[in-house]
């Protein structure tokens, strides 16, 4: 195996001048956050699959290795696990979760269904501050998610740095001549463990020494350079959607190989109102790129044709543009890449991560399988990034805000949001209905402290009076969430003015609709999108 194998940055090799903590990803969900918190730490750090050798991990000169949780019981056949030689390189580790269970059963310990699974939050009691738990209060609240714990560390030679009344080896730490192994049976990588942060820090600097020097301007640099080696002299056609990460994509494409990039933003028929125009006038006539759009109403809409079902919605929709995607491409010259704007949770959610082990939860017209039915060799430079760091990425780019703050809008565009068969009258309706939600966030100043807000068109009928009449028609439900990363999200708490002022547009403006509520689900259980 080679670098190249289990890096998750692309076709270039890993930059060993820079300072970097792997992170061992082992299926869990939060792998990549666990890469984000060190980043915005300071640290730069990447993701590595778990059949990495010793060697391998050597020649990347971390300071300290992190090992992710995940979805498998140690015990489970084929769980993922790890070389035991990487214990003893003489460099910390820390075990999250799962990771501390696999370093447990390495190293001699035991690991059995714990007598009470904990999932949520949990109240730990610190029995040691030396180190990890540096300046933590000696109780605090953690975040846990597991069956499985250790039961018994005599053999593994573990100290306990922590507890709770139900998990005895809650925290703890293994130090010998070779082995510096730290581990946690919670997740302080999420925001549910108030001192997470804080503690996945005292690793990072207190335990192994890293510099806070990493930026995002280094991602910038470092991606670009990438896309140079990737293409060559190779012409790159990028999907445009208007959305902040296909926009950063083109901009970081159009800095690093200029008039080698070709945008093609594609009229699908299920589009916001004004986006097509907002998009020409933004990346033809203002940053002067290659854009070419393509009137692809009609294609796509005939192929939704008496169709409900989500998964089929988003696979009609995914061959439907690469149908699109080959037409394009065939007058543009030397068009051997196709650039996507792909995101971790994109690839998490889509049951690519490095272990094989993540669930496959929706399905992603830009995820996985693409190549070689295009004929195009894919450039992802945004595949190891969240949300929250694309927006800084777009920043260090020079986008403007209108663009950088975009809140997310799905591949399949207004198609999720009509609930049941996708028809035109349908979607004249959620548009008029999505337009005023927005206008109204808007104007309330709470766009940038919303992490998406959208309309859906429910596929089902009302009784209502307007006037003096009765009227039987459609309802309309309105989504508004926070979020930090996108795994996971809080419904939105609006002013009840601001919903009542949104209803009253909706039912007043829009003909066809009389009903409008709002929904109140966190994800999970629910996700963002209805579908």
């Amino acid at each position: 195996m080679t670098q190249r194998d289990f890096l998750t940055s692309g076709p270039a090799p890993f930059d060993t001048a820079r300072e970097v903590v792997p992170v061992v990803d082992f299926g869990g969900q939060t792998a990549q956050l666990i890469c984000r918190r060190a980043r915005d730490a300071g640290v730069y750090s990447v993701l590595v699959a778990p059949t990495i050798t010793p060697e391998q991990m050597l020649a990347m000169r971390p300071r300290g290795i992190i090992l992710s949780g995940g979805p498998s019981s140690v015990y489970d056949k084929g769980a993922p696990t790890i070389d035991p030689r990487i214990f003893d390189l003489g460099v910390p580790v820390l075990g999250i979760c799962y990771g501390l269970q696999i370093a447990a059963h390495l190293l001699g310990g035991k690991v059995s269904p714990g007598d009470h699974r904990e999932f949520g939050r949990a109240h730990i009691g610190i029995a040691d501050r030396s180190d990890l738990f540096a300046s933590i209060p000696d109780k605090t609240t953690v975040w846990m998610s597991h069956g499985d714990q250790v039961v018994d560390s005599a053999n593994a030679r573990f100290e306990v740095l922590a507890s709770t009344p139900t998990c005895p080896f809650a925290a703890v730490r293994s130090v010998t001549n070779t082995r510096r192994f730290y581990g946690v049976q919670f997740h302080p990588e999420v925001t549910h463990t108030p001192h997470g942060k804080e503690i996945l820090q005292n690793f990072l600097f207190n335990i192994c020494g890293y510099q806070s020097t990493w930026r995002m301007s280094d991602f910038a640099h470092t991606a670009a350079e990438r896309v140079k080696k990737q293409v060559g002299n190779g012409h790159v056609v990028c999907g445009l959607s208007g959305g902040v990460d296909s926009s950063v994509v083109a901009a970081l494409l159009h800095k690093a190989i200029g008039s080698q990039l070709t945008c093609v933003f594609v009229d699908t028929g299920l589009l916001r109102k004004g986006e097509r125009e907002l998009v020409e006038s933004t990346f033809r006539d203002h940053f002067k790129m290659d854009l070419r759009v393509i009137d692809a109403e009609k294609q796509f809409l005939g192929d939704l044709v008496g169709i409900v079902d989500p998964q089929e919605k988003r696979r009609r929709i995914g061959h439907c543009f690469i149908d699109v995607f080959k037409h394009a491409s065939r007058d543009i010259k030397d068009a051997h890449f196709l650039a996507q704007g792909t995101l971790y949770p994109d690839v998490i959610e889509s049951g690519h991560g490095h272990a094989g082990q993540s669930a496959g939860i929706k399905l992603h017209h830009n995820v996985g399988g693409l190549p070689a039915e295009l004929g195009f060799q894919l450039v992802e430079p945004l595949r190891d990034l969240f949300k929250d760091e694309v927006r800084k990425l777009g920043e260090v780019l020079g986008l403007p805000d209108q663009f950088i703050w975009r809140h997310p809008f799905p591949g399949p565009g207004l198609s999720v949001r009509v609930l049941g068969e996708v028809t035109r009258p349908k979607l004249d309706v959620l548009r008029e209905c999505d337009e005023i939600v927005l206008e109204e966030i808007i104007s309330a100043n709470l766009y940038r402290q919303t992490s998406q807000v959208f309309a859906v068109l429910l596929p089902v009928q009302s009784v209502g009076v307007m006037g003096d009449g009765r009227t039987y028609d459609s309802v309309v439900a309105v989504r508004a969430v926070e979020t930090q990363d996108f795994m996971s999200a809080d419904w939105a708490r609006l002013p009840h003015e601001v919903l009542a002022t949104i209803s009253s547009r909706i039912i007043n403006e829009v003909r066809g609709v009389n009903r409008v509520v709002y929904d109140i689900s966190s994800k999970p259980p629910a996700t963002i999108e209805w579908e």
